[in-house]
């Protein structure tokens, strides 16, 4: 081989290994957080970290504006509670879509995909809410597409939990779609076939062990270890590729065979809930990005589908009606700082967001001369994670085992950094507190006692009076009550 030839073949190699990683890999991208990153260090995070596709639940301004010419994909969402408007009107669709689609295209050069119209609106929680409106708006959001002349390049789906289908038998050949909305789902599929739309489908082996505490902990990850579920000639070592063939078999039981899926949402919290860490968190999703490095997909599909993981970065204003677990999905803290390793593929690890700007290293905590037995302590905590985020502490998870005084320190802290550190904020907690610059966290264990970002939203932060907290779930409060007892009633015993 003369030297041209070989360093021809040398450069082909490289290119190659430069793409042949994280190829399918997309990431959701929420917005739910008190003091979230400015889009434009989000963007160059995905960038950094080679995610080329992203899932948005809604169209968020600041979000669009800065995926424009990015060379990100991305599928924009829309919000159940918009469902019904759309589906009542063919026109209400198009002004959406001129809005938030033909706009940001052609204004913005932003490369959009695919319209995820709702988010699992077939939950069974949701009590039928949504069952009847979701396909009329998916059909008119269709029906918007293509009078934009975008139906060719822009696709409608709708993102469904993997509770749309089941099997009976208990093995992915018995697979078909929930009984109740039988024929609703085939509808859409066959409406989403027809249009060269693919089914979206989120995916949850963290869930299957949320729920269960019988379920086998080994058949929830990649690593072969589990005992298999056998289904005739075909042997399942983990639940993703069980779940994901039994939705393959209600696909082939009704007509669809090769239609094409994404996999909208898929991941592991790590905080929140025993089960929900660091470790356990790495070792899921190193082994997803494994599997799509290698190009591998399950028995029924071997060709991996696109993934969008779930989720970029941790949201401390969500739900936590589904378990305090929902904000904790990132495989990145709030501030876009690493949490645990991760191989990329191709010699490449994660990278950490950049250009970070934070509040003043200081931190609210219990006063060291304040008492535990004082009666202004369980209200006091009570408030603070009625503002805040307290998930991380409770039990198993990664402030669960603080002591009384540190328990009331997180929480006093948590809301000083929620309100931006605002002046007279840490002297809410009638005389049981005060600032300090000495780190309380960080003493060999997993607690971070945060420092919030200076994203420059001093002004906008309301008086917790006046303020959205009349929003917060009503399980926030009482599970904030209920720590307070926890607290005071520990220190007597």
């Amino acid at each position: 081989m003369d030297s041209f030839h070989y360093f021809f073949t040398i450069f082909l190699f490289f290119m190659l290994v430069e793409h042949m990683f994280v190829d399918g890999l997309g990431c959701n991208w929420g917005t739910q957080a008190s003091h979230p990153l400015p889009p434009d260090i989000v963007v160059k995070l995905m960038k950094d970290n080679r995610f080329n596709k992203v899932k948005l639940f809604e169209a968020d301004p600041g979000a669009m504006r800065a995926l424009g010419r990015s060379g990100i994909q991305v599928m924009v969402g829309i919000p159940n509670d918009m469902l019904a408007g759309i589906a009542s009107s063919v026109r209400v669709a198009e002004e959406w879509v001129a809005q938030n689609v033909s706009y940001y295209l052609s204004r913005q050069g932003v490369d959009i995909r695919y319209v995820a119209v709702g988010n699992e609106p077939f939950l069974k929680t949701y009590n039928n809410r949504f069952t009847q409106i979701t396909f009329p708006a998916l059909q008119n959001i269709q029906a918007a597409l293509i009078k934009a002349g975008l139906g060719r390049d822009v696709k409608a789906t709708v993102p469904l939990n993997a509770d749309v289908y089941q099997s009976d038998s208990g093995v992915p050949s018995g697979g078909n779609f929930r009984s109740d909305i039988h024929d609703l789902m085939v509808s859409i599929v066959k409406f989403l076939n027809d249009n060269g739309a693919p089914l979206t489908i989120n995916i949850y082996p963290f869930l299957s062990l949320y729920a269960d505490p019988h379920f086998p902990v080994d058949f929830a990850f990649f690593d072969g270890a589990a005992s298999p579920v056998v289904d005739g000639s075909i042997t399942y070592t983990n639940v993703f590729d069980a779940n994901y063939d039994t939705l393959i078999s209600a696909l082939e039981k009704n007509g669809f065979p090769s239609m094409p899926i994404i996999i909208g949402e898929v991941g592991w919290p790590t905080d929140g809930d025993r089960n929900a860490n660091n470790q356990l968190a790495r070792k899921f999703n190193q082994g997803l990005l494994d599997r799509i490095n290698q190009g591998r997909g399950t028995p029924k599909r071997p060709t991996p589908p696109d993934i969008y993981l779930f989720s970029l970065i941790d949201e401390d204003a969500k739900s936590i009606d589904p378990g305090n677990f929902e904000r904790h999905w990132g495989v990145f803290y709030f501030d876009g700082s690493i949490k645990y390793p991760l191989n990329l593929g191709g010699g490449r690890n994660l990278t950490a967001a950049k250009g970070v700007r934070y509040l003043a290293r200081q931190w609210c905590i219990m006063a060291p001369d304040a008492n535990l037995l004082d009666p202004n302590l369980p209200q006091s905590i009570n408030f603070a994670c009625t503002y805040a985020d307290c998930t991380s502490l409770g039990p198993g998870s990664s402030c669960g085992d603080l002591d009384a005084r540190g328990n009331a320190s997180y929480a006093f802290n948590m809301y000083y950094q929620t309100m931006n550190q605002r002046s007279g904020s840490c002297e809410q907690f009638h005389n049981l507190s005060i600032i300090t610059r000495i780190d309380p966290g960080f003493h060999g264990g997993s607690c971070k006692y945060e420092i919030m970002i200076d994203n420059g939203r001093h002004e906008q932060v309301r008086n917790p009076g006046t303020s959205s907290a009349g929003n917060m779930p009503t399980s926030v409060v009482l599970w904030a009550v209920t720590l307070a007892l926890i607290i005071v009633c520990g220190h007597l015993n």
